[in-house]
């Protein structure tokens, strides 16, 4: 698995989880799709992992930073991370403005950049002797691109664009366009614009590429998808949701920058109408960066609804849990389906991935089924097809 973002809180806790079930010293728990035995999905053991980041750091010095996984852990089975360090990272200010480090990649424009990144994919199938690749985007959150730039709009301008270096073009839409061009799936676990963009779409169709995404749904989000279709089915109407959060981790200092937080509010905001099936008027989504809290993110929801007689009432959730450890189970099963879609001969968008993301992407553009159950029903189909 080459990783986008290695030296991050989600990356270290998958990685450091899948060394201590190669160790014997962690459970599958916590793992959505421990207790199936689908023929051809890779085994937990035989995973390995790579990948690009901006810190210089090796992964256990990474991974105490983020304080979800400790000494405990990196002397129990991960003592591997220690001797891992992230591959020189495309990074941009402009894109992610309070995330930057000394391990960036040097190139002259788009194209050697993305010649840079395959260089590390082929070079990291060799020294593994790989089989086969996933690409998974974990990289903190990029502002949204210029909606009407011309890069943006074909393939063909999306290669004059590389050409032309031009600016609207994000690192994340380099990985992805790397990925994609060397056939390798990928999957996007972020809110940025990535392979979603029209043109990356389109080329992973062409190529027959198995690529999803984006913005993991872990928290807060997973809560509605699963609160909100009970609501309906009751036929409690949902007058207001007001949800809240604080984090201190790196993703919570790269939403300090409001440009990336805009990207995260509307992946965030984007469930509860199409489950509802009306616009809830007063859907309001705040976060906060929150430097002491770390990894042990907090979020609130207040609902309000009204019922039978028209009688007002509240629902109120308070939601306190470890984001990574949430997170990395999710990425370790994108990764193993996305490449069980690539033996199956299936490429272009992978709509049975949506359980696990806020914004789902589908394969004509339409608006995603975002009910958790429904949603956990369509990969459990996909699996059962063989």
């Amino acid at each position: 698995m080459a990783i986008v973002g290695l030296g991050g809180a989600v990356a270290t806790t998958a990685i450091a989880g899948i060394e201590m079930i190669k160790a014997g010293s962690n459970s599958l728990g916590g793992l959505p799709l421990a207790d199936r035995d689908d023929a051809g999905m890779v085994a937990y053991r035989d995973l390995c992992f790579g990948g690009w980041d901006l810190t210089e750091d090796t992964l256990d010095v990474c991974a105490l930073r983020h304080g979800v996984i400790g000494h405990a852990e990196l002397s129990d089975g991960a003592s591997s991370l220690s001797g891992m360090r992230a591959w020189p990272a495309v990074g941009s200010t402009d894109f992610c403005a309070n995330i930057d480090g000394g391990n960036k990649v040097v190139a002259t424009g788009h194209r050697q950049a993305v010649e840079l990144i395959r260089a590390d994919m082929d070079r990291f199938r060799v020294e593994q002797g790989l089989e086969r690749l996933v690409m998974i985007n974990l990289a903190s959150t990029e502002r949204l691109p210029d909606p009407q730039a011309e890069s943006l709009s074909s393939i063909a301008a999306f290669e004059r664009g590389l050409d032309g270096n031009d600016p609207a073009i994000s690192p994340a839409m380099l990985y992805a366009y790397a990925a994609i061009g060397a056939d390798t799936p990928y999957a996007n676990f972020t809110p940025s614009v990535a392979a979603d963009v029209a043109p990356l779409a389109e080329l992973a169709h062409q190529r027959h590429v198995p690529i999803g995404g984006k913005d993991g749904k872990t928290g807060q989000t997973m809560m509605k998808t699963v609160i909100a279709p009970a609501l309906r089915q009751r036929s409690l109407h949902v007058d207001g949701w007001f949800s809240t959060n604080i984090l201190g981790n790196s993703d919570g200092r790269a939403l300090d920058d409001p440009r990336s937080l805009q990207a995260k509010l509307d992946t965030k905001k984007s469930v509860l109408n199409q489950i509802l099936g009306y616009p809830v008027e007063d859907h309001i989504v705040m976060i906060h960066y929150y430097r002491p809290r770390g990894d042990d993110k907090e979020a609130w929801d207040n609902i309000d609804i009204t019922g039978f007689l028209g009688q007002k009432m509240q629902l109120k959730l308070n939601f306190l849990c470890k984001d990574s450890v949430l997170a990395a189970p999710l990425v370790i099963e994108i990764a193993r389906i996305l490449d069980l879609a690539r033996q199956r001969g299936q490429g272009g968008v992978q709509e049975q991935l949506g359980v696990f993301f806020k914004a789902p992407q589908t394969t004509d553009g339409r608006e995603p089924r975002h009910g958790f159950n429904d949603q956990q029903l369509v990969l459990e189909e996909w699996l059962d097809r063989g």
